[in-house]
């Protein structure tokens, strides 16, 4: 087997990726400190035709060399817009019925391989910051909790990479769905 060339990897153009069909997810960034995970949150979403991610309290936002260091230039695909208080984005998103997901660990959560989305609908999903999660009151406030399941010795994953599950996985379901 010949490894692909990025030129032969048949990748959409920025202008073609803003006109593309999008997948009926959101992302919501709530207080995420490092701005490494926020540009891997933005290149995931990219990947896979995220909607908008919504950058939320003291989540920094682009241009930034550290968001850009790991984003590499899927700042400038993916729309994305800074909301101060992410209780009332998810408030306002809820009242659009977009269901709302916070991806967390938490009593009576549903598991992510047992959890279907449904077709026709739109889901924001909620990260957490790096230490605290996903704000209480935000969890509160969500249509659904859902768990990365794990079976290690470590209580978490590192939010990037839990993005990275989290959308791979719903965007499997979505399209098998259609």
């Amino acid at each position: 087997m010949r490894k692909l060339k990025n030129s032969e990897l048949d990748r959409l153009s920025v202008s073609d990726f803003k006109t593309a069909a999008k997948t009926p997810l959101i992302i919501i960034l709530d207080n995420i400190r490092s701005l490494n995970n926020i540009g891997s949150v933005f290149r995931t979403s990219d990947a896979f035709l995220v909607e908008k991610i919504y950058l939320c309290g003291i989540t920094a936002t682009p241009p930034h060399k550290d968001i850009h260091k790991t984003a590499l230039g899927s700042t400038d695909t993916v729309a994305w817009e800074y909301v101060n208080n992410t209780l009332e984005l998810v408030n306002k998103l809820k009242a659009d019925d977009v269901v709302i997901c916070s991806i967390e660990q938490a009593e009576h959560a549903t598991m992510l391989d047992t959890f279907s989305p449904e077709p026709n609908k739109k889901y924001a999903l909620i990260f957490g910051n790096e230490v605290k999660g996903v704000a209480q009151n935000v969890v509160n406030a969500s249509d659904y909790v859902i768990e990365i399941p794990q079976f290690g010795t470590k209580h978490s994953l590192n939010i990037s990479v839990s993005c990275g599950v989290v959308v791979w996985d719903l965007f499997s379901k979505l399209k098998a769905s259609n």
